[in-house]
């Protein structure tokens, strides 16, 4: 991979070089023109440029010029099959150059889009000039893979998708208070009794390693989510000991509540699972939640009251605060960053400075721009996800709406907007599972896409539905379910059945 970093530069050679405005996300510059032409998929290839620092044996770019070859040119028909780059398309050439590997994939994905069919059967590209670039460095998807366990084969097809739309997050919601999928190897109990079926409905380590390659291969980070306190109800079988008992009166209700802050054995287990999750997920950051803490439980066990007396909290928010503020500094030891929802910031827990915060509560925009202000004020860096969340659907084209937001829309200076990196479409999986996902996700995903990608500029609405609408029969022809955006059809439509 070492090669891989530096200079890159393609050279796609065939005999060259319509619809570029058709385009999704819109790069940062376009010029087109009426000259086109034409391409030969039997002598189409993609080659390294002579000059190129990268050359074959780079597995990212050899494994993405073989997709992007069967995208573009299938077998016998057209059927399914952070970072600058510029593509210049002329009479000379055809080539993409960027400075990183993951750059050369985003130009890829916008060759590929430029690429047309007539009705004859031919394909061309026109004469363009593009230099392109993202607005914001952080572009996510979160899955929810607790409420409902999502197959392997969903989660690889999501990445596809996701890099089709310039997306480089996979924020991977993996457990949650209704299920355990992710298989531990310290502490094999947690799958065994937290999960659906410990045979059917787990993630191995050799799935998480799959989505891990098959995402870095796609320029896509994965970011881990294992949330605590709250939302921790499958953990509790596996790990006895580690929640809270709730009462009734002065004896236990057998019910259970949050994880206990008041046990040493809690965070002896959170060293240990923690370091295993460090270990097994290579990115920089793990995302460690903190938000929706139910305190009706706590508040009812003796025990918490007692330990909660000792330390002088006068109420749970502290008492919270305290269990993060633990957490956060036994992830920081194993030189992990960390995410946090909101209410992390909100109580006011001491957290680091590379901190960062996603935003998530919706009730009125004017509230999660304020939020955004009062982060970003404070020196930390922010994700915006209040506004787009997927799960949440409308009769009629919601994707404007999403499309609509600007994520700097609030009072602050310069820096205090430089420290907002991007957001990210959450899809929580309460009423989504694998039969739709795909029609739920997409095309509404990529009006975030754009709103991440494109300049602030980019917010004609005629022009993105014109562009989208063609995008989605795109997806279509990529194999892609993705649902209508209004009355009307697509060529492609017909080959999905």
């Amino acid at each position: 991979m070492a090669g891989c970093r530096l200079w890159v530069s393609l050279l796609l050679a065939a005999a060259l070089a319509c619809s570029a405005t058709a385009v999704w996300p819109w790069p940062q510059y376009i010029q087109t023109y009426h000259r086109r032409y034409t391409l030969y998929p039997n002598n189409f290839q993609f080659r390294y440029h002579a000059g190129s620092a990268a050359q074959a044996g780079c597995v990212v770019l050899d494994e993405a010029f073989r997709r992007y070859r069967n995208l573009l040119f299938g077998s016998g028909s057209w059927p399914r099959p952070n970072f600058s780059n510029t593509l210049t398309i002329n009479d000379e050439q055809c080539l993409l150059a960027s400075q990183t590997v993951w750059g050369a994939l985003r130009g890829l994905e916008t060759f590929s889009q430029l690429v047309w069919k007539s009705a004859e059967g031919t394909f061309f590209i026109n004469k363009t000039k593009i230099k392109d670039f993202p607005r914001f460095p952080h572009r996510g998807i979160l899955l929810d893979t607790s409420r409902h366990y999502l197959p392997l084969s969903s989660i690889l097809d999501t990445l596809d998708v996701m890099a089709y739309n310039k997306f480089n997050v996979f924020h991977w919601h993996l457990v949650d208070d209704s299920s355990f999928p992710y298989e531990s190897f310290t502490f094999p109990e947690l799958t065994r009794k937290g999960s659906y079926n410990p045979v059917t409905h787990i993630y191995t380590a050799q799935d998480v390693k799959e989505v891990i390659e098959y995402a870095r291969l796609r320029g896509i980070r994965v970011l881990a989510e294992f949330d605590t306190p709250g939302h921790t109800l499958s953990w509790g079988p596996g790990v006895p000991g580690l929640l809270t008992p709730c009462y009734s009166g002065s004896h236990p209700s057998g019910s259970f509540g949050p994880v206990n802050p008041s046990l040493n054995s809690t965070y002896d287990f959170m060293s240990t699972f923690f370091l295993e999750i460090s270990s097994v997920f290579p990115d920089f950051y793990l995302h460690l939640g903190g938000d929706e803490v139910d305190f009706t439980c706590w508040r009812s066990n003796p025990d918490i009251q007692a330990f909660m007396k000792k330390k002088g909290f006068s109420d749970f928010k502290q008492l919270e605060s305290f269990y993060i503020q633990t957490l956060l500094d036994i992830v920081s030891d194993y030189d992990k960053g960390y995410v946090v929802w909101q209410e992390v910031f909100d109580n006011k827990v001491k957290v680091r400075p590379d901190t960062i915060i996603q935003v998530w509560r919706e009730e009125i925009p004017v509230e999660y721009m304020k939020e955004m202000e009062q982060i970003t004020k404070a020196g930390f860096r922010a994700l915006l996800s209040a506004p787009w969340y997927l799960n949440r659907i409308t009769y009629g084209p919601d994707w404007k709406d999403m499309y609509k937001v600007e994520p700097l829309a609030f009072h602050g200076t310069s820096e205090q907007k430089n420290l907002v990196i991007g957001g990210e479409a959450c899809m929580w999986g309460e009423y989504v599972d694998s039969t739709n996902l795909v029609p739920r996700l997409w095309p509404r995903a990529g009006a975030i896409a754009e709103r991440l990608w494109s300049s602030n500029l980019t917010t004609n609405m005629d022009f993105a539905f014109r562009r989208l609408s063609h995008f989605r029969c795109e997806l279509l022809r990529r194999g892609v379910q993705a649902q209508p955006i209004s009355v009307g059809y697509c060529e492609q439509e017909f080959e999905q059945t």
